[in-house]
């Protein structure tokens, strides 16, 4: 493209990151140059110079400079066909689907997206769920890969925008469930604690920090001890009201009852205690059981996700009775 040009964001590109935004509509255009036209002020919305994290509204324009041409070798690669077996393995995740989304029971042990040492993962088999237009399903938000449960796609743009919205605003009612090492005191209560990023030997993990410090983020979680087994382990039910990165994982650790088979948050000493005396697979026993969100045409839509194997084995050998639990009374309580 060697001309200026003006281009309006549509409906269903609403509430886009202007970064991504452009990574849809020019997908040859390379970070580097994409980060040099925002830094230097070519790119304008509404007139207006815009960093990469903007969001876009319906019927704003969007000033486009001329963008180099890519040679034709230095094309994005078609993406790779999805296999025969993980496209039945995908589709034999999904919970709820109609017109605008998809809900997946995501399993333990699978990524949602790839990185330097991950090939297998479930941004990679969405292919197989693609509409008769071709159009895959997007992300809307993350579970880590250990974390199974509850996991929503979105179908079309429009609804990835809505849903986006949902889960920026903290409207979503998510609950989890997890198994801790020891009883929390009091049953129910209330953690907040200030989490930050910082660099670890096995990657990116999270820890308390002054609410002032400038890398602090808030992070609030309710927890209820619904069932426990002697004073060794808790079943206990989750609701973050923020979503940070291994913000449940941190919290619990956070006041000394780390989930079970956690290898990043748990104290090693506990989790070897938690082998010897419970019998319990060196797994993380936390999933997200169940969530509760504005439907993107209206209504509310409200799924729950099965047990993951790992943790209904626990359960039975816990005597843990998820029958006599009320997952309705669960949701009224704050």
């Amino acid at each position: 493209m060697t001309q200026v040009s003006t281009e309006t964001v549509k409906d269903d590109e609403d509430g886009l990151r202007l970064d991504r935004w452009f990574k849809l509509r020019y997908p040859a255009l390379g970070f580097g140059h994409l980060q040099k036209i925002l830094r230097t002020g070519q790119v304008r919305v509404d007139g207006k110079r815009a960093k990469a994290n903007a969001r876009l509204e319906a019927g704003q324009t969007v000033r486009v400079p001329p963008l180099p041409e890519v040679p034709e070798g230095d094309r994005p690669a078609p993406k790779r066909r999805v296999s025969a077996e993980d496209a039945a393995f995908v589709r034999s995740l999904v919970l709820h689907e109609d017109r605008d989304l998809f809900v997946l029971n995501k399993p333990f042990g699978l990524a949602v997206q790839g990185g330097s040492k991950t090939v297998r993962h479930l941004d990679g088999m969405l292919d197989a769920l693609a509409g008769p237009d071709g159009e895959r399903p997007r992300l809307v938000h993350r579970l880590d890969r250990d974390t199974s449960g509850v996991l929503v796609l979105a179908r079309t743009r429009q609804a990835a925008s809505q849903l986006g919205k949902v889960f920026r605003s903290r409207s979503a009612r998510k609950i989890y469930w997890a198994v801790l090492h020891g009883v929390p005191k009091p049953a129910q209560g209330k953690i907040t604690a200030a989490l930050a990023k910082v660099a670890a030997a096995d990657g990116e993990k999270v820890v308390p920090v002054d609410p002032n410090d400038e890398e602090a983020m808030r992070a609030v979680t309710y927890y209820s001890v619904i069932e426990k087994a002697g004073q060794k382990f808790a079943w206990v039910s989750l609701k973050p009201v923020t979503g940070r990165t291994h913000q449940l994982r941190a919290h619990t650790a956070l006041i000394g009852h780390p989930i079970v088979g956690d290898p990043k948050y748990g104290l090693e000493e506990i989790a070897k205690e938690g082998r010897e005396l419970g019998g319990i697979e060196n797994k993380l026993h936390l999933m997200a059981r169940r969530l509760v969100i504005p439907h993107p045409r209206g209504g509310t839509l409200d799924i729950t996700a099965p047990l993951p194997e790992h943790m209904r084995r626990s359960f039975d050998k816990l005597g843990f009775d998820t029958s006599a639990y009320d997952m309705l009374a669960e949701a009224d309580v704050d």
